[in-house]
């Protein structure tokens, strides 16, 4: 029993190891320019460690990615849950995810590669697990206390996911450090036009 417990202990660390490195890696060079070799190399395992906890390159990607993604969601969500009042919250959020998505790391592997390696509509499910859901929560809630008006849902957050997802897709290119402050005070605007009277 206790040697199964020490395996289960050392497979988990090599899966770590792995997700670290790769993710190092990917953020650094980019998901095209890093070879399987280089990650095993680097998280200092065997290509057959690699394929027991992953199907190959692409599924270790898709790992990194649902790990930031859920470092983002966590992020997102603390920013929001440091305020009592729910229209604040929603702010707060979506001011964070701003914020999180300027991280260069985050901005390579979440927003220009996981398109790019996943295909569009795997990476939107997979945004969409991550944060939509939080977000049409934090929506129906607003709506059914009356602080924006009552209409469906479902359109209003991928509007307002498209546009957070695009304008930090847009960061990730700018070299104007102002811009971030900018895209902020202009999701403040977008986001106060939905308050009802």
């Amino acid at each position: 029993m206790r040697q199964h417990g020490i395996r289960a202990q050392q497979r988990e660390q090599t899966r770590q190891r792995l997700l670290r490195e790769s993710r190092r890696l990917f953020s650094g060079s980019g998901y095209g320019a890093v070879g399987l070799a280089e990650i095993v190399q680097a998280a200092e395992v065997t290509k057959g460690a690699l394929y027991h906890h992953f199907t190959g390159k692409a599924d270790l990607f898709r790992a990194v990615l649902e790990e930031m993604q859920q470092e983002v969601g966590r992020r997102v969500a603390a920013a929001a849950d440091a305020h009592d009042d729910p229209w604040t919250q929603l702010t707060a959020g979506c001011q964070e995810f701003l914020t999180a998505t300027t991280d260069p790391d985050i901005q390579r592997v979440m927003l220009v590669d996981g398109p790019a390696v996943l295909g569009w509509s795997q990476w939107r499910a997979m945004d969409e697990a991550a944060s939509a859901r939080h977000l049409a929560d934090a929506l129906s809630s607003l709506i059914d206390a009356r602080i924006i008006a009552p209409q469906p849902v479902a359109p209003l957050v991928h509007l307002l996911s498209g546009a957070m997802n695009e304008a930090a897709l847009w960061l990730a290119s700018s070299s104007d450090p102002e811009d971030l402050d900018h895209t902020k005070a202009a999701l403040t605007q977008l986001l106060q036009a939905l308050r009802a009277g």
